[in-house]
């Protein structure tokens, strides 16, 4: 058994989860955001699995244990590395808008845009499900067990039951507005309404019967009675109802896209391209730190902190711009990564004093693209998990249902996603159009950031990625920017704290994981500090010639297994 099993074998059965890291292993590791996850993948590899048939079989734990953040009623980001052929592709499995929504879906009766409380709750929200489709394709492509027996842990694990953990407790007892969805409400909550309590044994037979319907068809969720499910759910929403049809989820087709790359000091950096932001963004932050020198920076000083916080918001200026669904949007990433733009986007930068908010610049290929930008800064319920297989092949994949508990909407055992409010809810904004505007068969704008780093060889050395709604970008860039260019472990550069800014008017400074100078600091920089909690779940493994080191968010409740 790995080295890290036997230490927390008697946690994992108990069901009550916290982030553990360990030495390095050998052959291969997986880092999740659950044990029961991480136990799933981990038993897979050591069957002679691949990445992704370990990453298939944590997903589907995920969807029973961490509902709050992924599952098969919602939608992923995959990048894979091949090491035979060594290749890197982007697996795209981000959920679509239903063919009948217009640009005006969120304007409400008064010709208001509705208040994203309202939207998220119901069936208007919810996008044609991705995940499953495209966990298939990648597994059709880069798997070597059999598809049905990736899918029986999960199967077990919802029959017989698993134990809530403190952070599903605690999501489930946050979560406001459990009347508008009595169904869900049952599963989550007791009969007297009260979340259930640590250490409870919760089944989800409906999910089983699921899982098993998938094990035997991987089109399970998008035809035939699962599929009608969906439709009714969506559909008789009362207050809130949405456009999907059987047609939609019928016509639903994941993408297999070139990764998006840019470098860092002698780095090369891939990642999920648009309609992703994430990478890009990354990768543009990433390439002014280094113009800046932050590399040669203590990574826990004010100076660190103040450059990495002004790279954001030069760089989120740009990503609020221009950055959509490819397939409908020209998309300028190759001039937002230019060099020659990358020094003139860090030139603005003065390392004594914090700027203003940023306009966008004019990238090469911008292509007189006259748009309105949209922040979009509210994604939360998403979680990470990275894998490196026996055969050097890798996985990064973040997976979202968009906020926590999604749509709260539960069909068959499983929550829906609410990830068409990733959209602008308003088409134009001073009579210019959005690129992140509602359109049908589009994919909202998201920030996840799965990415892989390689060495100037081209081996690769870094998996990375993390949950966080747009803050994603800064979590996984700061966490890059420790590892590679100031030397940092994995462990202790995923325990650091954050310090973001988004292009907005304050700088966020996380609470008790920073010196208690570093806000005092900022302030005399000209940043507007908030202190708060910042919850990333960053997971990483670092590739070296003496092993696999991973890096645990302690913030979380993940696991990494390997042996």
């Amino acid at each position: 058994m790995a080295r890290y099993a036997l230490a927390l074998f008697a946690v994992i059965l108990a069901g009550i989860s916290f982030a553990q890291a360990g030495p390095a292993a050998q052959k291969h590791m997986i880092v999740t955001a659950h044990p029961l996850a991480s136990k799933a993948g981990y038993t897979v590899l050591k069957r002679g699995g691949s990445a992704v048939d370990a990453t298939i079989a944590a997903q589907m734990v995920l969807t029973l244990v961490e509902p709050q953040s992924s599952g098969i009623g919602g939608g992923a980001f995959l990048v894979h590395y091949n090491a035979t052929k060594a290749e890197t592709l982007a697996y795209d499995g981000r959920e679509t808008a239903p063919a009948d929504v217009t640009p005006e879906l969120f304007i409400d009766s008064d010709g208001k845009k509705m208040k994203w409380s309202t939207a998220r709750i119901g069936g208007r929200a919810v996008g044609v499900p991705g995940t499953v489709r495209m966990l298939a394709l990648a597994h059709a492509q880069q798997g070597k067990l059999r598809w049905a027996e990736l899918l029986q842990p999960a199967i077990d694990l919802a029959r017989n039951g698993f134990a809530v953990t403190p952070r599903l407790h605690e999501s489930i007892d946050g979560m406001k507005g459990w009347q508008k969805s009595p169904s869900s409400a049952a599963y989550f909550r007791d009969p007297d309404g009260k979340p259930w309590p640590v250490g409870h044994l919760l089944k989800n037979p409906a999910l089983a019967e699921t899982l098993e319907a998938i094990a035997a068809d991987p089109n399970a969720v998008n035809t035939g009675a699962i599929a009608a499910q969906i439709v009714l759910a969506v559909q008789a929403y009362s207050d809130n109802p949405g456009k999907m049809t059987v047609f939609d989820l019928a016509a639903y087709e994941p993408r297999v896209r070139p990764p998006v790359c840019g470098r860092y000091l002698s780095y090369k950096l891939c990642g999920m391209p648009p309609p992703s932001s994430g990478p890009a963004t990354a990768l543009m932050m990433l390439g002014m730190a280094e113009r800046l020198g932050l590399q040669n920076l203590e990574h826990s000083s004010a100076e660190w902190a103040h450059t990495f916080a002004e790279v954001g918001r030069v760089a989120f200026a740009d990503r609020d711009q221009y950055m959509a669904d490819p397939d409908f949007v020209h998309q300028p990433t190759a001039g937002l990564l230019d060099a020659e733009y990358l020094d003139r986007r860090a030139a603005l930068i003065n390392q004594t004093q914090a700027l203003d908010k940023v306009e966008p610049g004019t990238p090469p290929e911008k292509q007189g693209l006259l748009l309105a930008p949209h922040q979009g800064l509210l994604e939360q319920g998403t979680s990470h998990l990275s894998v490196v297989d026996s055969d050097g092949n890798i996985v990064s994949m973040t997976t979202t249902i968009e906020s926590g508990f999604g749509s709260r909407i539960m069909v068959a055992g499983f929550l829906l996603n609410n990830e068409l409010t990733d959209f602008s809810f308003e088409p134009e904004i001073d009579g210019k159009p959005v690129a992140n505007r509602v359109g049908p068969g589009k994919r909202p704008r998201s920030s996840m950031a799965p990415m892989i780093a390689f060495d100037a060889a081209g081996k690769p050395v870094l998996v990375a990625g993390s949950p966080g709604g747009s803050r994603i970008i800064a979590y996984v860039a700061g966490a890059i920017a420790r590892v590679l260019g100031n030397g940092i472990e994995p462990q202790v550069a995923v325990e650091a704290g954050h310090v973001i800014n988004r292009n907005g008017k304050t700088t966020e400074v996380e609470e008790n994981r920073v010196a208690e100078t570093l806000p005092e600091a900022l302030n005399a920089l000209g940043h507007k500090v908030k202190v708060r909690d910042l919850t990333s779940g960053l997971h990483l493994i670092q590739i070296t010639p003496t092993g696999l080191i991973p890096g645990v968010d302690p913030r979380r409740e993940g696991l990494a297994l390997g042996d």
